[in-house]
């Protein structure tokens, strides 16, 4: 069967979208992707359709890149920071957002601090909701963005092995990217201290190793995050410096365990901490490939849930 439609009106995590639905935006993407790569890199396609980006939380990439996306399709962009809005003077989440939609606003791209706000708004609002991250929750386009790179390297997700490096405990893109991963049929594995990994996460069906060679030994993929010392309220390690000692991946550590891997990171990386820049300069590293993929994939939600909103 051919799926030509996404099932759900939103984006508001992996887990609530099924393997056809994401499979669908891989499709879509790839169409877009040959778009963005043309010389004339504009398409009507949301030609008459406004979006609003909210960012209640600091963003650069993400927020460029959905702009970015928003404007190769045409459509009408409107940018909302909170920080220099009546939020900051107390206004409500969804007092700031009706405030929005009275400007006839068709969808909101969405980014906050606290988990489960995108699924408030949805059941409030209209429009078209898309998470952009909620809180150490999800970030539903990077995973997808990540596990569409994956395919694109490898030729396939399915039986690739796959571990995720670093601070899982405050990590919307690891939630995210395990729930994508295990969909597309991933075998997914966790590294990190014994202090950045919760306790839940072996009922999502992962691994936990706590030896770095032997993760990577072990995977054909390493998706590196960021030490987000910004979401620790207390120090969940000594310092950035022992962290890469234990943690961090060098030229030296892949050499050693002589074993070509692909090696990634949702940036802003930490150059130094996570990775050396000679691995993620390298040619190992698909690190641009993923930024590049993050206006493709963002382009085929924005689209498909444009779709959604007239059928």
């Amino acid at each position: 069967m051919t799926y030509t439609q996404l099932s759900t009106k939103h984006l508001l995590g992996i887990k609530y979208i099924t393997l056809e639905d994401i499979e669908l935006i891989f499709k879509t993407a790839l169409e877009f992707k040959d778009v963005i790569n043309r010389p004339i890199k504009k398409v009507p396609s949301l030609r008459d359709i406004t979006i609003a980006n909210v960012f209640f939380e600091n963003s650069t990439r993400t927020r460029i890149s959905f702009e970015l996306a928003e404007r190769r399709l045409s459509a009408d962009v409107v940018n909302f920071a909170a920080s220099s809005s009546s939020v900051s003077k107390g206004e409500t989440l969804l007092d700031t957002v009706n405030n929005i939609l009275a400007m006839k606003v068709d969808m909101v791209v969405m980014r906050h601090q606290a988990p489960g706000a995108h699924h408030f708004l949805s059941k409030h609002i209209d429009a078209n909701i898309i998470n952009a991250g909620d809180g150490t929750h999800e970030h539903p386009t990077q995973a997808l963005l990540d596990a569409f790179s994956i395919q694109e390297k490898l030729g396939t997700v399915a039986g690739k092995k796959v571990v995720i490096v670093g601070d899982i405990l405050h990590s919307r893109v690891a939630l995210s990217n395990i729930f994508c991963l295990n969909k597309l049929g991933a075998e997914v594995m966790v590294c990190g201290p014994a202090t950045l990994i919760p306790k839940y996460i072996t009922s999502l069906g992962v691994r936990v190793e706590h030896d770095i060679k032997k993760a990577l030994k072990w995977c054909d993929v390493a998706n590196v995050l960021r030490i987000q010392l910004e979401r620790q309220d207390i120090r969940y390690i000594p310092s950035l410096r022992e962290y890469a000692l234990y943690y961090g991946i060098n030229k030296q550590l892949l050499q050693d365990i002589d074993k070509d891997i692909v090696i990634m990171h949702p940036g802003p990386i930490n150059r130094g901490v996570e990775l050396t820049s000679d691995v993620a300069d390298s040619g190992q590293s698909i690190i641009l490939d993923q930024v590049e993929n993050g206006v493709a994939i963002r382009m085929a939600v924005l689209y498909l849930l444009a779709g959604k909103r007239s059928s």
